[in-house]
């Protein structure tokens, strides 16, 4: 946890010719792994510009969601950003065939930037949960119950705050704990980090939803990165844990990627703020 099992080796097929090759997004379906990435087009001051691949067919601009590992329950499915101009919507990649072929799905009503999604079950039935990137003051969340292909908005997500101009958030879902409590099927619940302060990125939080349809059920926020905070990455890893990769630094987020492995009874057990100083030594 927290090393590097094997030395780097480069995705050779990643490397195109005068563009850069950005956040890349692994789909893992059986024994192929798919790696989605925007692709931006150098300029002269090689500054890369805010734009990424260019459909010749639609002429839109897509964006990709920030890279993100993948479990199960993402493996048919990844998330875009279709941007016009300064309106920013999101919508789903998606394929119903294991990976040979895929779709877009419908691009969502709401303004929505960069976005995770995640799958969650209802009984026997499956849905998608996407979590996006706002410019207003909380986050858009929305579900789809046919695998992507559209999505609807939940009208009373405010419990999850925005902050300042926006920041990307990461969501997974993961097995339903067992609290002593029945549980029927084979319900998942869902765990989300973000900056916790609306005002400006810091204090990167997790949040947990045990009823993941249901906006108003999240919970206040454990705090796991004390300062400056920015884009995170979840992966669940099993028997409860989870790993998170996240932006942090003493002055800025930008400073440091550093990783925290946690468990849903650190969550379950905290009534104070994890003591991330020591975690993370400046």
């Amino acid at each position: 946890r927290g090393t590097l099992k094997d030395e780097f080796s480069v995705a050779e097929k990643a490397k195109l010719n005068d563009y850069c090759p950005m956040n890349p997004c692994p789909v893992y379906v059986e024994e192929t792994l798919f790696l989605f990435f925007i692709r931006v087009l150098f300029q002269k001051n090689n500054t890369p510009p805010l734009l990424t691949h260019m459909s010749t067919q639609s002429q839109e601009t897509f964006a990709r969601n920030s890279g993100s590992f993948c479990s199960s329950c993402c493996c048919y499915i990844t998330c875009m950003c279709s941007c016009t101009c300064s309106a920013p919507n999101a919508l789903a990649l998606y394929s119903d065939d294991r990976g040979s072929t895929w779709k877009l799905g419908k691009m969502f009503q709401t303004q929505s930037g960069e976005c995770q999604m995640a799958e969650i079950f209802d009984g026997d039935k499956s849905s998608i949960y996407c979590n996006a990137r706002s410019r207003g003051c909380c986050r858009v969340e929305a579900v789809s119950e046919n695998g992507g292909a559209d999505f609807h908005t939940l009208s009373n997500a405010t419990k999850l705050v925005e902050t300042d101009s926006g920041c990307q958030g990461s969501v997974v879902s993961f097995p339903a704990q067992d609290e002593g409590a029945d549980i029927e099927g084979d319900p998942k619940w869902l765990i989300y980090t973000h900056p916790s302060n609306q005002c400006k990125r810091t204090d990167l939080g997790v949040y947990v939803n045990k009823s993941p349809k249901d906006p108003s059920k999240w919970s206040k926020p454990w705090i796991i990165n004390i300062g400056p905070s920015g884009y995170s990455d979840l992966a669940y890893i099993g028997n409860g844990w989870f790993a998170c990769l996240m932006e942090r630094g003493v002055k800025k987020e930008t400073e440091q990627i550093a990783s925290v492995v946690f468990s849903y009874n650190d969550i379950k057990q905290s009534t104070t703020i994890v003591g991330v100083k020591e975690k993370f030594p400046n």
